[in-house]
């Protein structure tokens, strides 16, 4: 099933052929004119002869040509993420590369987009697979001294020297770990949690944010029961953003007691938190139904937390927004916040860029900067990998050289330990679920 005029000339490998595609068996049955590349394996993206078939994407054409492909003998669809495990069954892929492709295929905004290119160039695969040879030669040099201590071909001080290189593969490994999770976060999303007391317009800021009704706005307080959650895309960054229930001191309703407590967890457990106080409550003298929110000893704890945010809503309700800046500032002195304040009205878009600005920068600052210099951790299977290996590398250095043996076998632990993350050892049952994630031939 090649294009007509291809058949006669004969197809070169890895050049582009155009002509007519025909059903297999009825060579006057023209399914489409495309294009076809052929990959003679092993320069090809599996290891194995492949063929490609480029053709126009209308459903009719793509199911024409995909049913006359059925008719050819030993012929069929493949399965979910076949093209990838093949690749690594033949060594084209290690295991994180390929998770490298399936976040690339899952990546939805700039930075995840980013970061995936990174992994799936194969950037994490060359630091753990460099820190793997270096404990096999290490191990191989123990395993040589324990061999040939006695004999007079073993130079002085080996065990000295693999323990002080063992030491510095941890040190290298215990940076990697201490990086506050950035990686991941930037994977999975930054979470940021909307709390406040109730009819402060965490839900308006939420349906805003997200550009459509995700949360119910009502007048009547504790609307919002449970956590609301949408993700969004702010300044190239995944933001996890949850509306939660109406902070209040009491309340004889057991579902919204339950939701304010799930509402503090979620703010306790966020990486950015804004707490939405409504502005005119807020800078009315006469009263104050805002500041005894903030001064609940629980809630005053989330305001103490790093990248917390305090949003005057309602800005528009205000008889005038003149100085609201000023004004917005002295409320904070007063009520000792010393987080910074951004008055906005969802109404019509007040402060709304500042807003945006300001989550976008805080994110770039403390996930973004030092992700750009150095690949990060991505993944809970490596984080556990790596603490593993670390554990074998501590081990071996507290065994003194008169258990050697001992040592020897701490080090072959830790590197196994990395040939996990890799796949070089014992990973089928990360493959399935991996494999399973891919969209289906991928």
């Amino acid at each position: 099933m090649v294009p007509q005029d291809t058949q006669k000339k004969g197809i070169r490998p890895r050049r582009a052929h155009v002509g007519k595609i025909v059903h297999p068996q009825d060579a006057k049955n023209v399914l489409d004119t495309g294009v076809n590349l052929w990959f003679p394996g092993p320069q090809s993206f599996t290891g194995e002869d492949m063929l490609e078939f480029h053709v126009h994407g209308g459903n009719a054409v793509v199911s024409s040509i995909l049913n006359a492909l059925s008719t050819v003998s030993g012929v069929r669809m493949a399965e979910a993420g076949e093209f990838s495990r093949r690749a690594f069954d033949n060594d084209k892929m290690d295991l994180t590369t390929l998770e490298g492709v399936s976040d690339l295929i899952n990546a939805e905004t700039e930075a995840q987009r980013k970061l995936a290119v990174r992994q799936a160039h194969g950037e994490l695969f060359r630091m753990y697979e460099g820190w793997r040879v270096k404990m096999v030669q290490l191990r191989a040099q123990i395993e040589a001294y324990i061999d040939f201590s006695e004999e007079e071909n073993i130079e002085d001080g080996v065990y000295t020297q693999v323990c002080l290189e063992a030491k510095k593969l941890a040190d290298a490994i215990r940076a990697h770990l201490n990086d506050k999770r950035q990686g991941e976060i930037l994977r999975n999303g930054v979470a940021l949690s909307i709390v406040g007391p109730p009819n402060s317009g965490k839900s308006t800021l939420l349906n805003k944010l997200a550009q459509r009704q995700v949360a119910i706005v009502s007048p009547i307080a504790g609307t919002t029961r449970d956590i609301v959650e949408t993700t969004l895309d702010i300044g190239g960054y995944p933001l996890v953003v949850r509306d939660t229930a109406g902070l209040r001191k009491a309340s004889s309703d057991v579902i919204e007691m339950e939701g304010i407590r799930r509402a503090v967890e979620a703010a306790q457990e966020a990486d950015i938190r804004i707490c939405m106080v409504d502005a005119q409550q807020a800078l009315d003298c006469t009263t104050n139904s805002n500041d005894s929110f903030l001064q609940n000893a629980e809630w005053q704890a989330l305001l103490d937390l790093p990248h917390t945010f305090v949003v005057l809503s309602k800005i528009d309700t205000l008889k005038s927004t003149d100085g609201i800046q000023a004004a917005a500032q002295a409320w904070a002195q007063s009520q000792r916040i010393n987080n910074r304040i951004v008055p906005i009205s969802c109404a019509n878009m007040f402060g709304w860029e500042s807003l945006m600005q300001l989550l976008a920068d805080d994110i770039r600052t403390a996930w973004g900067t030092s992700v750009a210099q150095q690949m990060p951790l991505t993944k809970t299977r490596h984080r556990q990998h790596l603490q593993q290996c670390l554990e074998h590398l501590d081990l071996f250095e507290s065994i003194g050289e008169d258990m050697v043996v001992l040592g020897a076998e701490e080090l072959r632990g830790a590197s196994r330990a990395l040939g996990r993350i890799t796949g070089k050892v014992g990973i089928e049952d990360v493959l399935d679920a991996l494999f399973s994630e891919f969209c289906i031939g991928k």
